[in-house]
């Protein structure tokens, strides 16, 4: 069945932030509760930025956000990303990446965001980049807490701009973990791991992604 609709996640899969997430929650907590959290000592690669705040919150504070709190510590913590992205040395594009989107693009995919991040927020890490000139629909960390349901809101939004409903052959969503992979497969569409973030082809195949790549220079299953 001919692919419609192509889904990228972004960290570890279009590009490597060089830390700047991790900056920026720092920051976030250390202006609200003079406490530079750590986020990576309370979550694990893949989860939704709302995720990420209230298992960070809940370890170093030591209860649950209210919702309020959790809202001025997305926002605090969006402040401070664009400055963040644009100072981190270690952001860089994945290789690959800069030649495919555009090539996608012309032959006439439809190219989606499936991020755990905010909205903002994802758009603030492609800028840099130039990237979000490809992307015109996604599912991201507001639309629910699991990626399972943001996948599913990309899949709706692809659909629509189809003007019908895709069928799981037609959609690939591409990710570099195996939260990705698993998301990809219960949301309804084809998973692509790519072993460009923290996990190998072996630990993607293993979590059972259809397809494996080494990286995005490897031709997409098109």
């Amino acid at each position: 069945m001919e692919r419609i609709a192509i889904l990228f996640d972004i960290d570890g899969t279009l590009i490597e932030s060089g830390g700047a997430g991790a900056v920026c929650w720092r920051m976030a907590f250390e202006d609200l509760y003079g406490v530079p959290a750590d986020i990576g000592k309370y979550t694990d690669a893949g989860m939704t930025d709302p995720q990420v705040g209230r298992l960070t919150f809940e370890s170093v504070i030591g209860r649950q956000p209210t919702i309020r709190e959790l809202a001025q510590l997305l926002a605090r913590r969006q402040r401070h990303l664009p400055e963040a992205v644009a100072h981190a040395r270690g952001y860089r594009v994945l290789p690959g990446v800069k030649e495919l989107l555009p090539r996608l693009g012309h032959e006439g995919y439809l190219l989606g965001l499936t991020t755990g991040g905010t909205e903002a927020a994802a758009h603030a890490k492609l800028e840099r980049a130039h990237l979000n000139r490809y992307f015109s629909f996604g599912g991201y960390g507001t639309a629910s807490n699991t990626r399972v349901e943001l996948t599913q809101e990309a899949i709706r939004r692809a659909s629509a701009l189809a003007g019908r409903k895709l069928e799981r052959d037609e959609i690939l969503d591409v990710g570099d973990t195996p939260l990705d992979v698993e998301a990809s497969k219960q949301a309804g569409a084809l998973s692509v791991g790519v072993a460009s973030g923290h996990y190998s082809q072996e630990q993607l195949s293993k979590a059972g992604a259809d397809f494996v790549l080494g990286s995005l220079e490897e031709e997409l299953p098109l």
